[in-house]
């Protein structure tokens, strides 16, 4: 009963896959301003903060869907490779007031996006 690597993949697709659509839809309510603010910053094309849409959108539908899993994961390690670059650099060795990583919810994002690269959909998944 205990022994369903079929299920444990589902919820870590479930998991990963509708945490990140809220972020995109987030986005798609308020628009990409802040994004493109911060890709100005570095000398980026403002456009460019459209394919956040890929990345927490598209891709996290995927995940949840089991549809091309392992491309939908890889946008997102690419999306979350960004924002880190781009935001949170300077926080890759901080932490919060009480102990945890300050950038705890990117580190998931980001490694539970390798975990379902690595594992796959699955057998609960949309047939390709």
């Amino acid at each position: 009963m205990l022994d369903n690597a079929d299920l444990g993949k589902l919820i870590i697709r479930i998991t990963l896959g509708a945490l990140l659509l809220f972020h995109g839809i987030s986005k798609l309510i308020n628009g990409v301003g802040f994004i493109q603010g911060v890709l100005a910053s570095h000398g980026l094309p403002a456009f460019l903060a459209y394919g956040v849409y890929i990345g927490e959108v598209v891709a996290p539908l995927m995940v949840l869907l089991g549809y091309q899993t392992r491309i939908g994961a890889l946008l997102i390690v690419f999306n979350m490779l960004v924002a880190i670059a781009l935001v949170h650099s300077h926080q890759l060795m901080a932490l919060k007031s009480n102990g945890g990583w300050l950038l705890e919810l990117q580190g998931f994002f980001l490694l539970s996006a390798v975990a379902v690269i690595f594992l796959g959909p699955g057998r609960y998944r949309m047939k390709n």
